[in-house]
């Protein structure tokens, strides 16, 4: 029984992490731009329709509260996720829909041992 635990424990790191991308989905269905940011990394390349810059996590929640005032979500919808090149990071695409119409949202993340450090978010019209 021990060598069927030791074995096991030893196979968890290379299974990696499996982010549960749930909460991402549900902050931008509920536009909860707290939420949200609490995915982001220390500072978040961000993309909202016209303007593009990189901030820092304050600032990015920020940007991101006022393109939710400004466009009130309504459900998002994700369209592919999978590993990015030479698997250092992972990307989700994905369809909000708001009051005002429907955006492609663009994420780029990398897991953190148990979490996810989102880097670069673009929403387009």
């Amino acid at each position: 029984m021990k060598l069927l635990f030791f074995l096991f424990a030893a196979f968890i790191p290379l299974m990696g992490f499996q982010p549960n991308l749930g909460g991402i989905s549900k902050a931008l269905s509920e536009g909860d731009a707290a939420a949200l940011g609490g995915y982001f990394d220390q500072n978040v390349e961000l993309t909202i329709l016209d303007k593009q810059d990189q901030f820092d996590k304050t600032q990015a929640m920020q940007a991101v509260k006022d393109f939710f005032a400004k466009n009130a979500p309504k459900s998002f919808n994700s369209v592919h996720q999978g590993a990015a090149k030479g698997g250092t990071g992972h990307y989700i695409i994905g369809d909000l829909t708001a009051a005002t119409g429907n955006f492609r949202v663009y994420f780029y993340y990398k897991a953190a041992t148990d979490k996810i450090l989102i880097q670069e978010m673009r929403i387009e019209k």
